[in-house]
C-alpha cells in the first residue's frame, strides 16, 4: 500500500514576471516530489499565486486593469512556469479560486469562535514590499532591510487583529517536541529566538475603503482579509478543507518549502493560526536562502532578477534545473552569474554526462556490441529504490550534496573506460572482453539516469531511450557545446 505525501511550495504575488528565485524553490519542491513518486508514494504537490493584497491592487491601477483581469494575465505566466521547468505539481491554487475564499472565511471564524480576533484602532510602520508591519527593531536606518529602496508607510486605522501574543508558549512547546520542524537548523534557531523574544498581534485585515482588494471579512462588509492571513489558508484549501475532510485527513500535515524571508510568516504565523483553528500543525517546513547577484539580493521590487523563461529558452530545461539544485547551496545564499551558469553547463553536463553517454552508446554503435538488456531494465528500474544514500540527502534537502554523489558516479564510470580502454581490446580481437565491459557501463549508465530521474527528467528518460533501444545509437549530444547552442 502506497504511502500518502504532501508538498508545497509558496504561492508567489502577481505582481509583476516570474523569476529565477521562485523557479529555485518550485524545482526544490518538484524534487522532492518527484522522488517520493519514484519511491511509489501517492503525491499530491501544490503550488498556484497569491492574488490579494495591496501591492497588486496598486500595479493594476497603475496598468489601467480591473484587479482580477491583471491576476489572470500573471497568473498564466506563472502557470507556464510548469512546462518551462518540467515540473509535476498536480495542484494549482489561485487565492482569487471560490474554493479558497470560502475556506478563508471559514477559517476566520473558527479564529474568532476562539477568542483569537478582536476589532481595534493602531498605528503602524508598514512595508508595502513585504506587506508586512515593522517594528523599529527590525529596521535597518529606518528601511525594511528586504526592500530598503521603500519607504515604510505609516498607517492608523480600525482593523482585526489576530492575537499572536498568547501564542508564545503553544509555539516553543510544539517546537520542543519537533526538534527537526524547520530545516535547517540555524532556521529554526532564528525563529525560536524570534518567538522567545515575545509576540506581537499582527492586523489581518485592511479597510474596503481604502483598499477594496481581498477577500471579505464574515459579517463586516467594512473590511477585507491582509492578504497574510487569506494567503496561508491555501495550503489546506487545496487538499479540500474544510468540504473535503477525507482528503484533507489523507494529505494534511505536510511538508513546505519557503524562502528565508518567509520564516516567520511559514514557522511562526501560519502555525498559530493553526492552532487557533484546531487543526493539525504543518510537518515539516524546508528554508532556502536567496540567489544573489554579486552581494545583493535578486528581488522583483529592486529590478535585478533574472527571467527563468529566457534561460530555458536559450539553455534548455534541465541546465537551468541542474544549476539551481547542484550550484545553488540550498540553505544559504549563492551567486548567478551567466558566467558560473555556462562553465558548469560546459564540465558537468556536455563534458560530463553528455560526453560519458556520447562515448558508451558509441562504442556500442561501432563495435556491434550487443548489450543484455534483460539485465539492464531491471537494474534500471530498481535503481532509485536502492540507494538509501542518495534518498538519504534528498529527505534532507541536500541536493547539491546528492548531485555532487551522482556525478562522483559519472566520474569513475568515465574512469573505468579510459582504464579498460574496450576499443583498444576490440582491435585485438577480445571482443567479449570489450561487450562485458560495455554491458557493465552501459547497465550503470541506466542506473544513473534513474538516480538523475528527480533532477533532470527529461536527461533520464532520453538516457533510458538510448540504452534499452534494440539497437544503441549514438544518436544527438545530450547537451550540445554551448557555441552550437548559441548559433
Amino acid at each position: 500500500m502506497s504511502k500518502r505525501f504532501y508538498i508545497t511550495t509558496t504561492l508567489p504575488y502577481v505582481n509583476a514576471d516570474p523569476h529565477i528565485g521562485f523557479a529555485l524553490e518550485i524545482v526544490q519542491a518538484d524534487v522532492i516530489a518527484r522522488q517520493r513518486r519514484q519511491l511509489g508514494d501517492e503525491v499530491v504537490f501544490n503550488t498556484g499565486t497569491d492574488e490579494h493584497g495591496v501591492k497588486i491592487y496598486r500595479k493594476a491601477i497603475e496598468a489601467g486593469q480591473e484587479p482580477q483581469a491583471y491576476v489572470d494575465i500573471y497568473a498564466a505566466k506563472f502557470d507556464r512556469l510548469k512546462q518551462a521547468l518540467n515540473l509535476s505539481y498536480t495542484n494549482f491554487i489561485r487565492t482569487t479560486d471560490a474554493n479558497h475564499m470560502a475556506a478563508a472565511a471559514d477559517f476566520w471564524q473558527r479564529c474568532l469562535k476562539n477568542g483569537d480576533i478582536e476589532k481595534r484602532i493602531s498605528k503602524i510602520n508598514y512595508c508595502f514590499g513585504c506587506e508586512l508591519e515593522k517594528t523599529a527593531s527590525e529596521l535597518v536606518d529606518g528601511y525594511c532591510p528586504e526592500h530598503p529602496n521603500l519607504k515604510l508607510e505609516e498607517i492608523e486605522e480600525e482593523n482585526y487583529f489576530f492575537k499572536f501574543s498568547r501564542y508564545a508558549k503553544p509555539l516553543l512547546d510544539f517546537y520542543g517536541k519537533n526538534p527537526d520542524f524547520v530545516v535547517p537548523d540555524f532556521r529554526f534557531n532564528e525563529i525560536k529566538k524570534f518567538v522567545e523574544a515575545g509576540l506581537n498581534d499582527f492586523s489581518i485585515s485592511r479597510l474596503k475603503q481604502k483598499m477594496p482588494w481581498g477577500i471579505p471579512v464574515p459579517n463586516d462588509s467594512d473590511h477585507v482579509m491582509y492578504v497574510w492571513f487569506d494567503a496561508l489558508i491555501n495550503y489546506i484549501s487545496t487538499i479540500g478543507w474544510p468540504d473535503d475532510q477525507a482528503n484533507f485527513k489523507k494529505f494534511w500535515p505536510g511538508i513546505q518549502v519557503a524562502g528565508k524571508d518567509n520564516l516567520r510568516q511559514q514557522s511562526a504565523m501560519w502555525q498559530a493560526m493553526l492552532m487557533s483553528a484546531g487543526l493539525p500543525n504543518s510537518k515539516k517546513i524546508f528554508i532556502h536562502g536567496f540567489i544573489i547577484s554579486g552581494n545583493q539580493k535578486m528581488s522583483k521590487s529592486l529590478g535585478n532578477v533574472v527571467n527563468p523563461f529566457d534561460l530555458v529558452e536559450k539553455y534548455g530545461t534541465d541546465p537551468v534545473r541542474y544549476y539551481l539544485l547542484r550550484h545553488i547551496n540550498p540553505f544559504e545564499d549563492s551567486d548567478f552569474t551567466i558566467e558560473k551558469f555556462e562553465t558548469a553547463y560546459t564540465a558537468d553536463l556536455s563534458n560530463g554526462i553528455g560526453n560519458l553517454v556520447s562515448r558508451v552508446a558509441g562504442l556500442i554503435e561501432q563495435n556491434k556490441v550487443s548489450i543484455k538488456q534483460d539485465l539492464a531494465r531491471p537494474a534500471c528500474r530498481q535503481a532509485g529504490k536502492q540507494d538509501k544514500k542518495l534518498e538519504k540527502l534528498i529527505e534532507g534537502f541536500l541536493f547539491d550534496q546528492a548531485l555532487k554523489y551522482i556525478w562522483e558516479k559519472i566520474s569513475e564510470l568515465d574512469g573505468l573506460i579510459a582504464q579498460t580502454k574496450p576499443w583498444s581490446l576490440v582491435k585485438e580481437g577480445k571482443t567479449k572482453e570489450a561487450q562485458k565491459i560495455l554491458n557493465q557501463a552501459a547497465n550503470e549508465i541506466l542506473v544513473i539516469s534513474r538516480f538523475l530521474t528527480p533532477f533532470l527528467p527529461a536527461t533520464a528518460e532520453k538516457i533510458e531511450q538510448i540504452f534499452t533501444a534494440k539497437e544503441i545509437k549514438k544518436g544527438e549530444p545530450l547537451f550540445p557545446r554551448l557555441a552550437e547552442n548559441k548559433k
